[in-house]
């Protein structure tokens, strides 16, 4: 089997490999940190981190270069960490098991971490290298970009020197970004109350899997499953039953589409085989509007251990309602720049059990004041029904800038080296760039990356010869940056 250290780029998929087997979810980065703190101080080069716990390295000019602007990298040390539910691991604490197939670079039953890994490695391969032509270089390794860009948030103005900032966070070659959209956190929460069950209830576990998710902005137009939407939408048809829900669980990160939910329900006897009959209609139907989209949508029902209480009647069709009308997927799409989302929401994570409800939604928009009004709209919905809400999080997005010097200079090396001009993009995603640029307006700002697919899922993989190609254009970029 071929090993990732026997592709090339050489440097790249070295840094890689090594960064693999070190944990690092959103919040756990403490390791990753120091494992690059110490890479930079060993090499010699200035290597400090900020009060929030970013790090930055600093490599001065190589000679004769002295007088160009100087070039922030910029990447984020954090992954998401999502696995299938037959996958054992520990993300805390277990490697990531990445491996070669075909042209990708994948992992066994978990999130790659390709987002924003490779970022982060073509960094620490260019502050390493000897032979690269390059002006002033600063390296800012942002954490917690997945759960909350608490480091972009915290970056405070005056600490880096660059004038031009390349963050390294796309996951398209070929495509420039130019901007992106900003998001809120709108986070749901309540306590309800519980009955004890009567006599003639039977307990199963009702599970939904084998949706394929994905990142809740980049793939949110792709129309895919929501696991929670179709579950609670299966839910309020077994409820004319008299179906009592136990505990619910789906989804795992409000910046994941939801690819499983499962629900602890309790079921009448007199209506057990009905209940079996309308779980296979549900499925039929659900495959049938997912074909194209989903073709391993999943559904089993099977007994499981007694349950003692559930949510009330009446509370469960209040939320079974409300969690059936709450907002998901794309709200409106852009009118100024074609083909892009410009409001969505996910409903990402719903946990019912013990009394209590949490709801988590993650709006995003290239507005600012549309992603206000929308979360301000599914907050209200909420309200309506005494829960408490909060927004929270909240961070604008990044407004192109038609007279970039950087998109330029990239624009022109990108045709010379792969001989066709790449698409300049807006992306309905949270990169870090609005917040960042907010504190250093200043910057030009350029992202850019290899082709990554399917991020945020277990399914996620990294094209080989697009992070080669990657390497090269950063390569020849650095090169051509203008005199300051």
């Amino acid at each position: 089997m071929t090993q990732l250290v026997e592709l090339s780029p050489q440097p790249i998929w070295r840094h890689f490999q090594a960064l693999c087997k070190i944990p690092r979810p959103s919040k756990y980065e403490d390791a990753v940190r120091e494992y690059v703190k110490d890479f930079g101080e060993n090499l010699g080069l200035e290597t400090m981190v900020d009060e929030v716990g970013n790090l930055i390295i600093r490599k001065p000019a190589t000679p004769g270069m002295e007088n160009r602007r100087g070039v922030v990298f910029q990447s984020h040390l954090d992954m998401v960490p999502q696995k299938n539910a037959d996958t054992d691991h520990d993300f805390t604490k277990d490697p990531i098991k990445a491996y070669v197939d075909g042209d990708w670079v994948t992992a066994e039953g978990t999130t790659l971490g390709a987002d924003n890994g490779i970022g982060v490695v073509a960094a620490m391969a260019v502050l390493e290298s000897t032979d690269i032509p390059h002006g002033p270089l600063e390296a800012l390794f942002t954490i917690d970009e997945e759960s909350g860009m608490t480091g972009a948030h915290g970056l405070k103005s005056g600490i880096l020197q660059g004038e031009i900032m390349l963050n390294m966070d796309s996951e398209d070659e070929g495509e420039l970004y130019v901007g992106c959209a900003g998001g809120v956190d709108v986070s749901v929460s309540h306590r309800y109350e519980e009955e004890l069950l009567e006599e003639g209830y039977n307990s199963f576990q009702l599970s939904l899997k084998g949706l394929k998710g994905g990142h809740s902005g980049v793939d949110i137009k792709l129309q895919r499953g929501n696991a929670n939407k179709l579950m609670i939408r299966l839910l309020k048809a077994l409820s004319a039953m008299d179906v009592r829900l136990v505990e619910y669980s789906g989804g795992t990160l409000r910046n994941a589409i939801p690819r499983e939910a499962f629900a602890r329900i309790a079921i009448p006897s007199e209506h057990q085989a009905e209940v079996v009959r309308v779980v296979d209609e549900y499925l039929g139907i659900f495959c049938a509007e997912l074909a194209e989209v989903e073709p391993n949508l999943s559904l089993v029902l099977k007994e499981s251990e007694p349950a003692h209480k559930a949510m009330s009647r009446a509370g469960q069709s209040q939320w079974l309602d409300t969690l059936h009308v709450s907002p998901n997927g794309v709200h409106r799409m852009s009118l100024s720049v074609d083909g892009v989302v410009e409001t969505s929401n996910n409903l990402a994570v719903i946990k019912i059990k013990d009394g209590e409800i949490a709801v988590e939604n993650m709006v995003r928009s290239l507005i600012d004041s549309a992603r206000e009004e929308h979360a301000e709209s599914i907050a209200g919905l909420y309200r309506l029904i005494g829960a408490e809400v909060k927004k929270q999080g909240a961070y604008p997005g990044w407004k192109p800038n038609t007279e970039s010097v950087i998109l330029k200079t990239m624009v022109d090396i990108h045709e010379q080296l792969f001989g066709y001009k790449p698409e300049i993009k807006v992306i309905h995603a949270g990169l870090e760039c609005g917040l960042l640029g907010s504190a250093y307006p200043n910057w030009d700002m350029i992202s850019f990356g290899p082709t990554i697919q399917f991020p945020h899922s277990p399914d996620e993989k990294v094209h080989i010869p697009a992070v080669e190609n990657f390497w090269n254009y950063l390569v020849k970029t650095l090169e051509a940056i203008p005199e300051a």
